[in-house]
């Protein structure tokens, strides 16, 4: 299949999303991954209301979210559509030094094809112990969400963020698999910012709002107290807490600091909803 070919079937298989809502407005692109109407992006691509996607062809329809992880930052949508031009997923993992392919709608330039080489797989610094598919290429805002596709055309991962001039991140392929399979993982119910500490290395995560009826408010975790660890590790990153959650499935143990007092708190986690946090 030649480069152009493969351009045109990436293109027919990524969508533009425009979300609305009562105070803002975003957009930015997303991977159908099925034929039955199933589109994959990122969660922060979508507003908090109502959800419309354009198709290649110029069809659009309202959208249903069906699944949204937070910590991953994904989403999972559902049109009203079917026999819709699905992407081909790839099973095995991207080396370092391989072609990809991006598409988006970046800046509002719908179906931007660009090009660019694997730098990496894995864990960013600074970005906890998630894998991420690290690429250099060149991405804007808009691309979030759309497809990161290897020479033949296979979905490799979902592009998420810019990370530095001409290096972009994107979720692997293998972890949008298992969202899609199986959902959203576990959330506490707090959106937080990252705060220094004094202490070497550490870093602390300040709780600015607490969801309703979340494990965090049953565990009577407060607007302004500060998330400094678990009861394994302080936090030095960001991801840390959303790691810490992932690995503990049912029950965490947090410490934190309220006023100038330590606490340690145990919360039972729940698989529904969403977690937040403020994005890196």
């Amino acid at each position: 299949m030649g480069f152009g070919e493969v351009g045109e079937l990436l293109r027919r298989s990524t969508v533009y999303i425009h979300s609305s809502g009562r105070r803002e407005q975003s957009a930015g692109s997303g991977v159908i991954w099925d034929c039955e109407g199933t589109v994959i992006t990122n969660s922060h691509v979508l507003g908090a209301e109502e959800h419309l996607v354009e198709l290649w062809d110029g069809r659009s329809f309202r959208a249903e979210v069906k699944a949204r992880d937070n910590v991953r930052d994904l989403a999972n949508l559902k049109l009203p559509a079917t026999g819709l031009p699905a992407a081909t997923f790839r099973n095995h993992p991207v080396k370092p030094g391989e072609l990809v392919v991006a598409v988006g709608n970046p800046l509002g330039f719908t179906g931007a094809l660009t090009t660019g080489v694997i730098h990496g797989a894995g864990p960013f610094p600074g970005l906890g112990r998630r894998p991420w598919v690290q690429a250099a290429i060149r991405l804007a805002p808009g691309n979030s969400g759309g497809p990161l596709a290897d020479a033949a055309g296979q979905l490799v991962g979902i592009n998420t963020m810019i990370v530095s001039s001409g290096v972009a991140l994107a979720i692997p392929g293998a972890i949008v698999e298992e969202f899609v399979r199986n959902g959203a993982r576990p959330r506490l119910g707090v959106t937080v910012r990252p705060v220094s500490m004094d202490r070497r290395n550490s870093l602390g995560l300040l709780i600015l709002s607490v969801d309703q009826g979340s494990p965090a408010e049953q565990s009577s975790l407060l607007i302004g107290d500060l998330l400094i660890g678990t009861d394994q590790a302080p936090f030095t990153t960001v991801a840390d807490l959303a790691d810490a959650i992932a690995e503990s499935s049912v029950r965490l143990k947090v410490r934190f600091l309220r006023g100038h007092r330590t606490n340690e708190r145990e919360v039972a986690i729940s698989l529904d909803g969403k977690f937040a946090r403020e994005a890196a």
